[in-house]
């Protein structure tokens, strides 16, 4: 892995002995790192959908150093869909190669699309700064499992207005025990924010500048 600027593929190696498909960028100087999981496996979700290219790219212009990731079965990652269980590994990995990378005083953010973001919300690594979680359904595992609910650390879930799984006044219900979690509803979107993405590149900006 290097320090070059600039979109660069690289692996990643899971707890479980896996290569996971990746790209990231890292700036020699960054004002933060953010990590982020993609969509649904099974239903088309890649490091280059939609939301996590939107965000990827637009973090990299604002100087953030950045990783994406295939989980495993997905792409050129290894392995085998698991349905949410051996991924929790692939964000691990990942949340640990940013963390090792560049500047370890700069803030390290986690973020996650729908599935990513259930995922992501399995992680309390202690690295972590905040949770920037974009959709999630919180359906993908038990509540029991979704470690940073608990946590004190900052966790933003930008939940799409018509959000077809999981719309804001659910979202807020769901997580009404959490600690330190605030819903941030996109407006005109619904879970797939075609259109509406300029709203994330809003949002995650105003998450980082609260840390």
């Amino acid at each position: 892995m290097a320090d070059d600027f600039g979109p660069t593929p690289t692996t990643l190696t899971t707890a479980d002995g896996l290569s996971l498909e990746a790209q990231w960028a890292v700036p020699p100087c960054h004002r933060a790192r953010v990590v982020i999981a993609h969509p649904h496996p099974q239903h088309g979700g890649n490091m280059h959908s939609l939301v996590v290219s939107t965000l990827f790219t637009h973090l990299m212009g604002a100087g953030c150093a950045v990783l994406r990731f295939n989980f495993r079965g997905v792409g050129g990652s290894e392995g085998e869909h698991d349905f949410g269980e051996g991924e929790q590994l692939d964000v691990r990995a990942a949340v640990s190669a940013l963390a090792a990378a560049g500047d370890s005083r700069s803030l390290l953010v986690l973020a996650g699309w729908s599935f990513g973001a259930d995922l992501a919300l399995t992680c309390d690594a202690p690295e972590l700064a905040g949770w920037f979680l974009v959709a999630p359904p919180l359906r993908v595992l038990g509540h029991d499992r979704l470690k940073a609910a608990p946590d004190p650390r900052p966790k933003w879930l930008a939940v799409p207005e018509r959000d077809q799984f999981n719309p804001p006044e659910q979202a807020q219900a769901a997580i009404a025990h959490w600690a330190n979690a605030e819903i941030c509803p996109v407006g005109g979107a619904d879970h797939f924010l075609v259109g509406r993405t300029d709203k994330l590149n809003a949002l995650i900006d105003s998450f980082l500048a609260t840390l």
